[in-house]
């Protein structure tokens, strides 16, 4: 089995190329890992500790970040090296402050993971949530480096639980523990025989809770606002913004609406523009404009999102009409604001527990969308239950980190 899969990994190597060549994110996922190992000869002492943290791609290192810092404080002399499979997580936060090293994670391949494990020699591994490469997981229980996987969330359906995942199953047998999501999580692992398993929450909750302790102040939101009721839309592709635009040409003027759509490409803020009747800026055109008497915020720009939540009276997170499903709904939840979604949550477990509770309310139509809206618009009572159902649920399920570390250290 093993052969098999490293003659898929080697023959998907090559398909990569070539896509590479009509593809922009193939090409960075091609051209971003030529210079990884000279990355790590340059900024990786032989001498040195260090701790490696791996990451799919940016909602896992988000993920990953509250126990990256508490790491960082207990293992000081410690180097942290950082590394990404996706162009869309390693192209966003490769300057980011709290790794020494931060690179692609080099394709699975036995000689790439024993160079890859070579340059870095980690003390301790910390893989998020997900991602089992079987190459390097070997060469780890070779080298019997300690390694955790955190946050990690198991279902039914995965390989690891069916009667031909042995191979799989061998790979889990590299981690020294399992810190889980939930319940289901821990028996699934434990139907197959792992009994070092924790139930230690999500640390997406730590993460968000962090948040509210920063500055989340920006001056020409605040301008923007001016004080009125305002509907931020985070991370919303297309078949969201069919709705969302029928809602906001037919809405009050004083109602304000800031869109930061999932892609930023110029063609397709474009399209987003030219279905907008009301006044409307962009962020790269907000220089020298009188903010106050616009009605539409369109966010042409990356990484101020969260802070833009901060100023929401009403949040919707994009990506409910696609697969696999919503995005991001707890930078909202957390500052105590009520959301509206897709219909596809099922992946996602804050997602459902807060649409149980009712703080987040899912629609599947034009319809339910502006009823929605209407009714949170219209009626500040249940705006604010909403929204306070919404932060008590991330206060009450903070914690993972502290139980991750206080177990590692």
């Amino acid at each position: 089995m093993l052969f098999l899969y490293n003659l898929i990994i080697i023959l998907a190597s090559q398909v990569i190329k070539l896509l590479a060549l009509f593809s922009p994110k193939m090409k960075l996922f091609v051209d971003g890992r030529k210079e990884v190992f000279s990355i790590l000869q340059s900024k990786l002492n032989p001498n040195e500790k260090t701790i490696w943290f791996h990451a799919a791609s940016l909602g896992e290192y988000e993920q990953g970040l509250p126990v990256i810092e508490k790491i960082k404080i207990h293992y000081p002399n410690h180097k942290i090296v950082v590394s990404f499979f996706s162009p869309s997580g390693y192209e966003v936060r490769k300057n980011n402050t709290f790794a020494d090293v931060t690179v692609y994670l080099p394709l699975d391949t036995k000689s790439k993971a024993k160079m890859f494990l070579k340059l870095v020699h980690p003390e301790l591994v910390f893989f998020i949530k997900y991602e089992y490469w079987p190459n390097y997981l070997n060469e780890l229980k070779k080298l019997q480096i300690k390694t955790y996987l955190i946050s990690g969330i198991f279902r039914e359906k995965q390989a690891f639980f069916k009667w031909y995942g042995g191979f799989y199953r061998n790979a889990l047998k590299t981690f020294d523990y399992f810190f889980v999501q939930n319940e289901s999580s821990k028996k699934l692992l434990q139907s197959i025989g792992f009994n070092n398993v924790k139930i230690s929450g999500d640390t997406r909750f730590d993460r968000v809770v962090s948040i509210l302790e920063r500055d989340n102040s920006l001056d020409f939101i605040e301008q923007f606002k001016d004080n009125k009721t305002t509907i931020v839309i985070g991370s919303s592709w297309p078949k969201d913004e069919n709705l969302l635009v029928n809602y906001i040409n037919t809405s009050s003027d004083e109602i304000k609406f800031i869109i930061a759509p999932h892609n930023i490409k110029s063609e397709q803020i474009a399209n987003l523009k030219s279905q907008i009747t009301k006044s409307m800026i962009l962020f790269s055109e907000k220089e020298n404009q009188d903010l106050k008497e616009i009605q539409v915020f369109i966010i042409d720009t990356i990484g101020i999102l969260t802070k833009i939540y901060s100023y929401a009276d009403i949040a919707y997170a994009g990506g409910g009409f696609g697969n696999p499903g919503v995005h991001n709904i707890l930078e909202p939840a957390t500052f105590g604001i009520p959301i509206l979604i897709g219909p596809n949550y099922s992946h996602f477990a804050e997602a459902i527990a807060l649409v149980h509770q009712e703080g987040c309310v899912s629609i599947s139509n034009q319809k339910e969308l502006n009823e929605a809206f209407d009714n949170l618009l219209f009626n500040e009572d249940v705006r604010h239950e909403k929204g306070h159902i919404c932060s008590t649920f991330v206060q009450m399920n903070k914690g993972a980190t502290t139980i991750i570390l206080n177990h590692i250290t």
